[in-house]
């Protein structure tokens, strides 16, 4: 009896905390290096493109310590991400399942995004229309919120870890190697709970995303007020970005069978990408349009959105065919769908968008991305940055996509790749 249960014991133990055997980033030396890096690119992106100028600079002016902090920025930072907890709590919305865990538990979510959305916008409205809120002061002290935010992903990452080292905690397969540096940057908790606030989802989808667009409203009216309009440009960056958000929030529940909340777990990366990198390098287009207004002509704008709703379409279309075959493979829009069967008991797509190549979602994405960085011209090329990015990201993003897959199907995962040829751009890639 004693001995079964020490198996027994042991074998909860590698189910709850299963021992990392292999490093991603280049380990404890690449994820230490990126702890320091990516605040300092998203440091130089605001240095670089300033009220002044513009432009790759090796060596940019460096702002005085007292530029980069102010009371009132972090102020706003605690309470935005308190207002935004207290609508994931609240009753509005209802709740969804997630996908199982590997410890055979599916975890229930709040599922009312859009409301936190919506409600943002409202009081956004209300505070500029009928309380005379001065928003440009979030582009005035634009490298104090970051900083906020910086501070608030460093404070969070570190709670995280504490807490991860609570009994019976479920663990990510990638976030438990014994090193702190690797572990705290990559997350040891798979899905860190307090009640029944999920962090990681509510991080992913809710302060970061929103208060992005909100960033670019600040931005939009920081224009107006030292231009007297609002230039095409800057209305074709805000509206293709809140579309996007809006999109996002409006299908929240598809984000709980990604890879970021089945697989990872919280720690800094996800932290410090959701809370500081997404809200202070995305709205990079629309805080360069703030002093650089760009004049479109009515030809240029038709060729911007068409390629941003060519993007959408691919985005859009392959993702809700994928979400629609994991819940339903018998729906009337997916049924008539090829598909590979696996020793698994699954089923891989190997027509429709999932047959023209492996990551369709990706290359949309990418689409929309440049669509975002066209309207500011081609006088600079910090206002690429994001495409650039996110062409490196989604490439990397696509290798450790088909690294789990591998392990998870095994040869019917290279017996697809034979079906399903290319990786995100057929004839190319």
């Amino acid at each position: 009896f004693g001995r079964d249960a020490t198996m027994e014991g042991e074998s909860r133990k590698a189910l709850l905390a299963p021992r990392t055997k292999q490093y991603e980033f280049l380990g404890p030396v690449g994820t230490f290096l990126m702890t320091l890096g990516l605040p300092t690119v998203v440091y130089g992106l605001c240095v670089m493109c300033s009220a002044e100028d513009c432009s790759l600079r090796l060596h940019p002016s460096l702002p005085k310590f007292l530029e980069l902090w102010h009371p009132h920025a972090l102020l706003v930072i605690l309470l935005w991400m308190g207002f935004h907890a207290a609508i994931y709590l609240s009753p509005l919305g209802k709740t969804a399942k997630g996908t199982r865990l590997r410890d055979d538990t599916r975890l229930k979510y709040k599922v009312n995004g859009i409301h936190a959305f919506v409600i943002s916008h409202v009081l956004f409205a209300v505070g500029y229309c009928f309380l005379s809120v001065r928003f440009s002061f979030v582009y005035d002290h634009y490298l104090p919120f970051v900083s906020a935010a910086v501070l608030f992903s460093f404070a969070l990452s570190v709670y995280l870890y504490a807490r991860s080292f609570r009994p019976n905690a479920l663990l990510a397969e990638g976030g438990n190697s014994g090193n702190f540096v690797y572990d705290w940057f990559m997350g040891r908790e798979l899905n860190p709970r307090s009640g029944s606030f999920d962090w990681k989802v509510f991080c992913e989808l809710r302060p970061g995303l929103i208060g992005w667009v909100v960033i670019n409203y600040c931005m939009l009216l920081k224009q107006y007020e030292l231009h007297g309009y609002v230039s095409a440009s800057m209305v074709l960056v805000c509206v293709f970005q809140c579309w996007y958000v809006l999109d996002a929030l409006w299908f929240e529940p598809a984000i709980y069978t990604t890879m970021d909340v089945v697989h990872d777990g919280f720690g800094f990366m996800l932290a410090f990408g959701d809370l500081a990198w997404v809200p202070f390098t995305y709205s990079l287009q629309a805080r360069y349009l703030v002093m650089r207004p760009v004049a479109l002509e009515w030809w240029a704008v038709v060729l911007i959105v068409a390629l941003k709703v060519l993007g959408y379409v691919v985005f859009r279309g392959a993702n809700s065919q994928k979400d629609t075959f994991r819940c339903d493979p018998n729906h009337p829009s997916v049924r008539h769908l090829k598909t590979m069967p696996t020793d698994r008991g699954t089923n891989l797509i190997i027509s429709g968008w999932w047959g023209i190549c492996r990551h369709p979602n990706y290359v949309g994405d990418l689409l929309m991305a440049l669509s975002w960085s066209l309207p500011c011209g081609f006088n600079h090329a910090l206002p690429y940055f994001y495409v650039s990015y996110f062409a490196v990201l989604l490439v990397h993003r696509q290798l450790r996509d088909e690294h789990h897959c591998k392990a998870k199907y095994g040869k019917d995962w290279d017996r697809f790749c034979k079906v399903v040829k290319w990786r995100l751009v057929p004839g190319l890639y």
